[in-house]
């Protein structure tokens, strides 16, 4: 018969270590409070000024935003016909069914991509004048 000795301050030494990890998240969670009250501070200042994109008389900022978020949808799509159709053209001379298997992932993730490039822009312009965002009123990320 064998017999487990458990010394007796293992079990002290683990209580300890706990009453300091919960002093230490206590600390943490108040200089987490105070840090937020201090830094929300400016930017409830900041409410009242108006947005530099808007603002812009000869909307050039705005133009740029848009501009470029239609050039890169544009980009993307153009970028997913041509992996679509490098892959089925390879895919007509792969053999091997984990080669071809590759090529499938490969066609799901462009496409994925694709949808992603295609969708933020009307979500972020829905989302942003639901929630009242003011870049949202002037910038049109509808890319079509």
């Amino acid at each position: 018969m064998t017999q487990i000795h458990t010394p007796s301050t293992g079990q002290g030494g683990t209580l300890e270590s706990n009453r300091r990890l919960r002093r230490v998240l206590r600390q943490l969670l108040l200089i987490i409070g105070l840090v937020s009250l201090i830094a929300v501070g400016p930017v409830a200042a900041q409410s009242d000024a108006t947005n530099p994109v808007c603002n812009d008389e000869s909307d050039t900022l705005a133009n740029m935003i848009e501009g470029f978020v239609q050039i890169t949808t544009g980009l993307g799509i153009m970028g997913l016909l041509v992996v679509w159709q490098s892959d089925a053209l390879l895919s007509m001379f792969t053999f091997g069914r984990e080669q071809k298997a590759k090529l499938k992932e490969h066609k799901r993730d462009a496409m994925r991509s694709a949808a992603t490039l295609v969708v933020l822009g009307p979500l972020f312009t829905v989302g942003g004048s639901a929630m009242g965002l003011p870049i949202a009123q002037c910038v049109d990320l509808i890319p079509f």
